[in-house]
């Protein structure tokens, strides 16, 4: 991110950075922020083998071949981490009523959800669907797919781990 002379590039000093204009990035609660900030720095430096398997790729839906045990791990944990921020802070956001970071954290893990089939809980799932549904994120989503140019990298990954069933790219 580049403000000015300021530059940052890390997505969670992003999120420090815009906080500090901004306070309601993170939950007012004292609780719910600790919560929320211990949530997204296990997401920021987790899940390594979710995001090698699951690339991240609005336009594409993939049936993986299989979900090895350590990608089951990886969604059962996240799949823990919701429920517990929806049960404790009684939803629909991870932390209460209002979309703050840790929702923004999420999200990528909501689109590879959808777009790769995993199986989650039906709260996790619940969660999943009103992450999609914000008109923030069927922006990101929509304007992800009229980009003209493709990370190829990413479209081998996807292609390597599962069949495409569908490129919802123009």
């Amino acid at each position: 991110m580049i403000d000015g002379d300021i530059t940052v590039w890390d997505s969670f000093a992003i999120v420090e950075y815009v906080a500090e204009d901004f306070p309601q990035v993170w939950p007012i609660d004292r609780l719910a922020r600790s919560w929320a900030r211990s949530a997204c720095a296990e997401m920021h430096s987790g899940f390594s083998v979710l995001r090698n398997i699951c690339a991240m790729n609005c336009g594409l839906i993939v049936e993986l071949v299989e979900i090895p045990p350590q990608l089951q791990k990886d969604i059962s944990r996240i799949d823990e981490l919701w429920q517990e921020g929806l049960q404790r802070f009684g939803g629909p956001f991870l932390t209460g009523g209002e979309f703050t970071a840790v929702d923004a954290f999420f999200a990528p893990v909501a689109i590879r959800a959808q777009n790769y089939g995993l199986p989650f809980s039906n709260a996790a799932k619940q969660y999943i669907d009103q992450l999609l549904s914000l008109p923030s994120m069927k922006k990101w989503i929509s304007d992800a797919l009229q980009e003209p140019w493709r990370e190829m990298l990413h479209e081998e990954e996807a292609r390597n781990m599962g069949v495409v069933i569908e490129d919802l790219r123009s």
